[in-house]
């Protein structure tokens, strides 16, 4: 007996409402992952809103933006901007990267996003992470480092359903 994808969505729905209204409580860090267009960047945003609104920092970056603000900061030699960009990753109640695995990706950029994931965790800092790629196709683009630190500190949540952007245009 298997679920329909709107039972299942309805689950991971529950799950994110559960997060959010115990994120003083328990916090933590989620990955959604899955196919494009199955709903990880929504579900991050109402999260996000759901917390923005109950008083919560929260810095959103696509991973787009992120890593090329992280080489923007290695060629300007900027410290005031590099101090102000880390506070922001670092000190914010929740940090979203979405759609991680679109990104250019360089040995600079890939160590400071370790950099960043790492400190989060260790300072006991919730981030979520969107990305279409499966864990497998993780630790194939970033270090086994990075890899290991998502997997083992975040909540894996496979969104296994088709694409509802596609369904919606053809419902029309």
């Amino acid at each position: 007996n298997t679920k329909s994808e709107y039972d299942f969505m309805l689950e991971i729905i529950g799950r994110c409402r559960k997060y959010a209204e115990n994120f003083d409580k328990n916090g933590g860090s989620l990955l959604f992952y899955g196919p494009t267009g199955v709903g990880k960047s929504f579900l991050s945003n109402c999260i996000a809103k759901e917390l923005l609104d109950s008083g919560h920092s929260v810095v959103y970056y696509s991973s787009v933006s992120l890593f090329e603000r992280l080489s923007r900061l290695l060629d300007a030699h900027d410290a005031e901007q590099n101090d102000r960009m880390s506070e922001d990753l670092m000190e914010s109640d929740l940090l979203i990267i979405d759609d991680l695995g679109t990104e250019f990706l360089n040995s600079y950029t890939n160590a400071k996003f370790f950099q960043i994931i790492n400190e989060r965790v260790l300072r006991k800092k919730s981030t979520i992470i969107s990305t279409n790629l499966s864990p497998d196709a993780l630790r194939n683009r970033y270090s086994e480092r990075v890899a290991s630190r998502i997997l083992s500190d975040y909540e894996p949540i496979r969104i296994r359903i088709n694409d509802i952007r596609i369904k919606k245009r053809f419902q029309k």
